[in-house]
């Protein structure tokens, strides 16, 4: 199974990397992109074998590191550019996985836990209006909400301990209590928000690829008090949460998307 996981930021895909000492890394350069690809991990055998033997194989995980870039735009365009050079590559990914740190809605989701997504949601796609916000889907087009496959959701819960839910995607991050109680109004099983999420799932569907979102809590969702952000935890939980998680994606099919 090839995986492609794509972080906002560097220091989130150096987080994700060193859950995997081991494996020794190599750059691979794309137009626009690069992704740090880890040697391959295989069950049952010693060392390493080649990337592009797992592809589509269950038991066997390769991951591709990406630092795609802050917001949901430029997370979109670099996935997508990651997806098309390996699908022409003949070496497709099996899952893309959004993953960094962010805030976290409390008390459901408290600093230094870690979240799964069963829904990624853009949550302020779409208009204002004189009775409240109207999601794009309301407005006649588009979506707001991609949704992982609900077998995985549950390894990953299992494996790791992270809280399945909704995570929010944001183009403007929320630094107000008003702000984040209208958004657990509107979406009452939120655990989390990011801003990259849903640009990551926009471009894992339009390749026919399943996508899931995993945040580790750096800081509440509300008013912004920098001294109260836990971002080393954060980024410690992502590591540990990405140690856990490779048992159990070598187990599930990438077929199975009930």
């Amino acid at each position: 199974m090839n995986i492609l996981v794509a972080t906002a930021v560097p220091a989130e895909r150096d987080a994700v990397a060193r859950a995997f000492p081991h494996r020794p890394t190599t750059e691979v350069r794309l137009p626009g992109a690069t992704v740090h690809r880890t040697a391959t991990g295989h069950t049952g055998h010693a060392g390493h074998t080649g990337y592009a033997e797992c592809a589509g194989r269950t038991g066997c995980v390769g991951y591709d590191l990406l630092a795609a870039g802050v917001g949901p735009a430029l997370a979109a365009a670099s996935t997508a550019t990651a997806l098309t050079a390996a699908a022409l590559a003949g070496t497709p990914y099996d899952l893309v996985v959004s993953a960094g740190i962010g805030g976290g809605f409390q008390p459901g989701a408290p600093l230094g836990s870690l979240v799964v997504s069963d829904a990624i949601t853009a949550a302020d796609l779409g208009a204002e209006t004189a009775d409240g916000f109207l999601p794009v889907t309301d407005l006649g087009f588009g979506t707001v909400t991609h949704t992982a496959p609900e077998s995985l959701v549950r390894e990953v819960s299992a494996a790791t301990g992270a809280l399945p839910g909704t995570i929010l995607t944001v183009s403007t991050v929320t630094g107000t209590a008003e702000r984040a109680a209208a958004l657990r109004a509107r979406h009452p099983r939120a655990l989390a928000e990011g801003m990259e999420g849903f640009g990551v799932a926009e471009a894992a569907t339009a390749h026919g690829v399943p996508v899931l979102e995993i945040r580790a809590v750096s800081n509440p969702v509300g008013p912004r008090d920098r001294a109260a952000w836990r971002i080393g935890d954060a980024l410690a939980a992502l590591t540990e949460g990405f140690g856990k998680l490779t048992p159990a994606l070598e187990s599930w099919n990438p077929h199975d998307h009930q």
